[in-house]
Formats: C-alpha cells, sequence, structure tokens
C-alpha cells in the first residue's frame, strides 16, 4: 500500500512501540496499584486510553495522507446537546406539563457523547467509539448513542474502532472483505447506521486470554494500521480541498 507522505511511517512506527511499551507495561502498574485504584480499573482505562490516543492519532495521519491543513481538523469529546423533540412535548397528555416543557423548552435537552468528535472546519463530520474490545451488548449501545448523533448530523460518518474483537464471526480476521457475525448483521439491521469497524488485532478476543498477559501478548502489525488509515481516508475525502 503505497504512503503518500513520507513521514507516515515513521508515525506508524512510533504507535506500535507506544502500543508495546503500553500494553507491557499495564500489567505491571496494575499490580503496584500506586493511585489506588482496582487491578481490573486499571486495566480497562489503561486500554481504553491507548485505543483513542491511537484512534485520534491515526485520524491526524490520514488527513494529512489526504495533504489538508491540519488546523481545520478538529478532535474532541465536547458534548453535544440533543434536543427534546417538539412532536413528542405535543403528545404529553397532561395540558399543565406540556406548557411546561413548551415554556422551558430550552432547558430540556440531553448531552449526547462519544469517545472522539471530528469536526472539518467546525463541522461534525465523524463519531468515533473506542473500545480495548466490543461485544453485541456493547454494540447495542453504541448504536443507540450513533443513532441519537444521526437525528443531529445525517451525513456524519460513524466508527466503531477497536483493538480487539469479540463480535464473532470474522471482524478480527483483518481482511479486505468483511463477512461478519449473524448476531452483529441482525443488530445492525434495527438501525439506520452505516457502521464502519475497524479492528487492530488480528484473532478473536478470548476472555481468560488477556493481551497484557505475557503469554497471550499480540503484536499491533503495520498492515492493520494502514487499513485503518485507509479506510478513515476514504471517509474524510470528501471533504478535503484540492491544492
Amino acid at each position: 500500500m503505497k504512503l503518500l507522505k513520507m513521514g507516515t511511517g515513521k508515525k506508524i512506527n512510533s504507535i506500535i512501540k507506544a502500543y508495546e511499551h503500553l500494553t507491557k507495561g499495564i500489567e505491571k502498574t496494575a499490580k503496584t496499584g500506586t493511585d489506588g485504584r482496582a487491578y481490573g480499573g486499571i486495566i480497562r482505562a489503561g486500554k481504553g486510553e491507548m485505543v483513542e490516543s491511537i484512534a485520534a492519532e491515526i485520524v491526524k495521519i490520514a488527513w494529512e495522507e489526504l495533504r489538508q491543513k491540519p488546523e481545520r481538523l478538529t478532535i474532541d469529546r465536547k458534548k453535544i446537546k440533543l434536543p427534546i423533540k417538539k412532536s413528542y412535548v405535543e403528545k404529553i397528555k397532561s395540558p399543565g406539563i406540556r406548557q411546561y416543557i413548551s415554556e422551558n423548552i430550552n432547558k430540556y435537552y440531553f448531552p449526547l457523547g462519544v469517545d472522539l468528535h471530528i469536526s472539518i472546519d467546525g463541522e461534525f463530520v465523524l463519531a468515533m467509539e473506542c473500545k480495548a474490545y466490543a461485544e453485541n451488548a456493547m454494540l447495542k449501545r453504541i448504536l443507540v448513542d450513533f443513532s441519537l448523533f444521526h437525528e443531529i448530523y445525517p451525513k456524519a460518518g460513524f466508527i466503531l474502532f477497536q483493538l480487539e474483537s469479540q463480535l464473532g464471526g470474522d471482524y478480527s480476521g483483518l481482511k479486505n472483505i468483511t463477512f461478519g457475525s449473524p448476531s452483529t448483521h441482525t443488530l445492525l439491521s434495527y438501525f439506520n447506521i452505516d457502521l464502519n469497524i475497524i479492528t487492530l488485532l488480528k484473532g478473536e478476543r478470548k476472555v481468560d486470554k488477556p493481551i497484557h498477559k505475557k503469554q497471550y501478548y499480540k503484536p499491533l502489525q503495520k498492515e492493520a494500521l494502514l487499513f485503518a488509515i485507509k479506510h478513515i481516508k476514504s471517509m474524510l475525502r470528501k471533504h478535503a480541498k484540492s491544492k
């Protein structure tokens, strides 16, 4: 796969080295428990923060690969106000409640957010949920959040970015064509969301074989990162400006 910019290879190598350092070091940090958190909490936080960092870096690389100005790109986690639906208010049977809500309508919203919000020139374009792994029970919640985003930003793209997959099927096969799993496709069929699933590590996640344990460690391959960059480039391409 040809890279457009000379610095991309170095950045990919840096991601791989950071992954190796953090994954192999999570176990030691968790055992020492220097910050007082329970072992499992440290493991979850360590992996989760790492996946978010990798995802953000890949988005930046993809944007640079499109030869776009970095200042046009914004990545944050700022909550977005999901307003109450006026059609819901109109159906409220109690006249008093209906009137009260109508008179205070600006106070009625839900603070909506996922792990990474990507905007171009201030326009929201991508919502990314980043997971150390995902299984279908998690996917249900993710799809609800994405569906709410879709109500506000119908043209936005949606990505589940996961280190490992526990969705079943071949999501962890790291192939050009992914057939998915029966359970995942069934859930997707009930939501009007074009979900993009990006997995970084090959092989289905095994609960009894955590990758932070030396004997179960999985390397992060350059090819997986290149595929992720290519995928996100394809989603951001329509926002690129010609030089």
